[in-house]
């Protein structure tokens, strides 16, 4: 994966003040490595890490690279350059790698509540049971907790409430215990909490009847909100003050002992957090005399809690009311509020009842929170009528009613090579609120028998093991489906089974496999018909698909023919010898682009009576530059420059040393006061039966000395130049007119591809007879 780390060095200058620069080298061109990355190591200041890392888009075959020679220079500030050999070898096998999303370079996103507990499991890194993985987190400054199995963990104080939304990063690395890693991010987003806000749950504006002589710090009436961390503040009056309110409950009190007089309140709810969160009501308090006080409830305010499967009918509060101005106890009662609430409750009499099915997964019960409030409004006879209002808040609660529904035709089809890809979901269905909030097993845990996981949120099933299409064409998994959040009670959860299938389909659209790739044949040329030469050996994917032969290239002059999988020469007047380089190529589908595999013959055909060859005969065996492509990987060592040049210079000083040994040996063995001229021993050679050819100089070849020295004239080449010829440096045979063979090799890239020159020469004598050349194996 890209920036993948692949080796962490440590470096130091012996200045703790200094900071080493690292740049990277490899002998190979376009190595899939990022330039170094430096950074500092956080537990010691004077110790930095440098980090080779995959850059983007590289690709590694081990087939075709499978060790890297990497060269890290590192200098100081003031300091010596020092080199450092890094080897990186590739190998095949399982390749960690991480889900896409974590991957990515702005990492996955997870979105919480502030209101989450401490220590709640946000997110799982791999969610797929590997095994054997270590997880380190690269950045430290953030309040949420990695756990060693991948599991990103709620603070263990929790998030504050107060801010708005929070977001978080995290930069995590994953390791195998084979060495492979994969990095990614996960940013994590902490939204404010889902609360409805302050609401009051009275009217906004409503009128309180206070009899005359109220005490000092008597609760008068009480206001009721709804939402989180409410408070409560009377905003007007503020002179002069009559009431004074308590901030938690909401209790309005006289500060002294109140006359026939009104007044307006204006009371704000607010929540105490977040102040921009808020709602106000209006109270006309009228202070009347004893004969205009209003009916007195008990209780003054009613909140329940009912199930949602609670029958129409049924009584949820039971008022007990007096009218202090009258015994009769002629009262009325009647509902007041929201339509929502009117239509699901009825009074009768001083009982409120539930008038129609309080269902809690219907819009209506998600559009009020899941609570409904009303005000029961108590009416006494008289001029003028007396009221009092008192306040109903019921909450539903969930009943988890429904079982969760299997998918109809659960089926999937996956590829029989498709190890780690998603093979489906299974969407199951729950008719309870929160709708199809549901949780995914499996019955049998992943193993040999059943390679497959699920994800436990989105039922995604997943291959996490190696698939057997030799042994079965499908599988059968047993997926159970439980219900979440769905009633208070957790042992109330529903659950039930479904049968998925999942059918594997064979890959048909892979190339065939033929061993060996390559091959050299020789064959001597017969007589008659056709003549079998090799027959190839190929296998397709999958096993017993029919596979397709075809020559398709080097069939010079129609001499080969395939028959089905059999390479045949067809003899003709053939007068020497001479090598074919055939490609084959084998393939199994008609699919396109088709996938197919070439295979190389190099074949070597003799006549079978070879005429004699003349005195001298030159042979070219020229490998085709562009059909043949070969790719062999071997492990090589490759030295460095320096070595190669060091090594260089020593041979050449050692070949000095020689020369001015020998030519000082030579001039020892010379008459006084005479230098030698004569020809090279090769020219000697070409001169049949001279005194030249036993290595003398011819008579009359010495000149008068003049007393200055003279060097041996140059061969043809210049002055001061050497040739060195294969053929010349050949050993030789001592005995008079015989032959030896002298061979010359020319390597070179051409076009893009390798081209490579085999020269074979016989040197004889003259009027000494060629033998006959022989076969030395291809390549030699």
């Amino acid at each position: 994966m890209p920036g993948t780390r692949v080796a962490e060095v440590t470096a130091s200058c012996s200045n703790a003040s200094g900071s080493p620069n690292i740049t990277l080298q490899s002998t190979e061109p376009g190595h899939p490595f990022n330039p170094i990355a430096i950074s500092a190591d956080p537990a010691d200041t004077t110790t930095f890490l440098a980090e080779v890392t995959l850059r983007a888009g590289a690709e590694l075959n081990a087939r075709r690279v499978n060790q890297y020679s990497l060269t890290l220079w590192a200098a100081c500030p003031g300091e010596e350059e020092v080199e450092e050999r890094l080897f990186v070898q590739v190998t095949t096998g399982q390749v960690l790698r991480c889900d896409a999303p974590f991957a990515r370079a702005e990492g996955d996103v997870v979105s919480v509540l502030a209101d989450v507990a401490p220590w709640t499991p946000l997110y799982a890194v791999l969610p797929q049971p590997l095994g054997g993985l270590t997880f380190r987190l690269r950045n430290h400054n953030t309040p949420l907790t990695l756990t060693r199995r991948g599991l990103v963990l709620a603070p263990a104080s929790g998030f504050d409430r107060s801010k708005d939304t929070q977001t978080f990063r995290l930069e995590i690395e994953v390791m195998d215990r084979h060495g492979h890693n994969c990095s990614g991010a996960v940013r994590v987003e902490v939204l404010p909490p889902r609360r409805p806000p302050v609401t009051f749950l009275s009217e906004p504006q409503r009128a309180v009847v206070v009899p005359a002589g109220t005490r000092p710090l008597e609760v008068i009436t009480q206001v009721y909100a709804r939402g989180d961390n409410v408070r409560y503040t009377i905003l007007a009056p503020t002179a002069p003050v009559l009431f004074t309110i308590n901030e938690v409950t909401g209790e309005i009190c006289s500060t002294r002992q109140l006359e026939v007089a009104q007044a307006q309140l204006r009371v704000q709810a607010y929540n105490v957090l977040r102040p921009a969160d808020h709602d106000i009501a209006v109270l006309n308090v009228t202070v009347q005399g004893t004969d205009q006080r209003a009916p007195s409830c008990i209780p003054a305010i009613s909140v329940s809690q009912v199930p949602e499967t609670v029958p129409p009918g049924s009584t949820l509060v039971t008022l007990r009311c007096t009218d202090p101005a009258s015994a009769e106890g002629n009262l009325q009662y009647s509902l007041e509020g929201p339509l929502a609430s009117r239509s699901h409750f009825r009074m009768e009499g001083p009982q409120l009842q539930v008038n129609a099915t309080l269902d809690y997964d219907s819009e209506a019960a998600y559009a009020v929170g899941f609570q409904f409030t009303a005000t029961i409004v108590v009416t006494a006879g008289g001029q003028p009528p007396r009221s009092t209002r008192v306040p109903v808040l019921v909450s539903v609660t969930p009943v988890n009613e429904f079982t969760p529904a299997c998918p109809s035709g659960a089926a999937f089809t996956v590829l029989e090579t498709a190890f780690g890809s998603a093979v489906g979901r299974v969407a199951g269905t729950d008719r309870d609120y929160p709708r199809d909030s549901l949780e995914y097993s499996l019955e049998q845990g992943p193993g040999p028998t059943q390679p497959f996981a699920i994800d436990t949120r989105t039922g995604e099933i997943r291959v996490v093991g190696p698939l057997d299409p030799q042994q079965r064409k499908s599988y059968r998994l047993t997926v159970r489906l439980t219900d979440t959040y769905n009633d208070l009670d957790p042992a109330k959860r529903r659950s039930c089974l479904c049968d998925v299938a999942v059918r594997l389909q064979p890959t048909l659209d892979q190339a065939p496999v033929c061993s060996p790739e390559v091959q050299e044949l020789q064959i001597t040329a017969g007589l008659g018909g056709r003549q079998p030469v090799t027959r190839l050996a190929c296998q397709g994917r999958p096993d017993g698909v029919t596979l397709s032969y075809a020559i398709a290239g080097g069939n010079e002059d129609g001499r080969f023919q395939l028959e089905g999988n059999t390479l045949s020469y067809l003899p003709d007047d053939l007068a020497e010898p001479k090598t074919f380089v055939l490609l084959v190529e084998v393939w199994s589908s008609p699919a396109v682009p088709r996938r197919s595999t070439v295979v190389a013959f190099v074949v070597h055909v003799t006549p079978r009576s070879t005429p004699v060859p003349p005195s001298t005969t030159t042979q070219h065996t020229t490998l085709l530059k562009e059909p043949l492509v070969v790719t062999l990987t071997e492990a090589s060592w490759h030295p460095p420059a320096w070595f190669v040049a060091v090594l260089t210079a020593s041979g050449a000083l050692l070949l000095a040393a020689l020369g001015c040994v020998a030519r000082s040996l030579l001039c020892r063995k010379r008459a006084p006061g005479k230098l030698l001229l004569r020809k090279s021993s090769w020219d000697m050679v070409e001169q049949k039966g001279s005194k030249e050819e036993q290595g003398f100089p011819p008579e009359g070849s010495l000149g008068q000395f003049d007393g200055r020295a003279q060097d041996p004239p140059s061969q043809g080449h210049g002055a001061g130049s050497e040739w060195l010829d294969p053929a010349r440096d050949s050993p030789r045979p001592t005995a008079p007119h015989s032959c030896w063979p002298t061979t010359s090799v020319a390597l070179g890239l051409e076009g893009g591809h390798d081209s490579s020159s085999i020269h074979r020469q016989t040197r004889c004598p003259r009027g000494a007879a060629s033998p006959e050349p022989p076969w030395p194996a291809w390549g030699q």
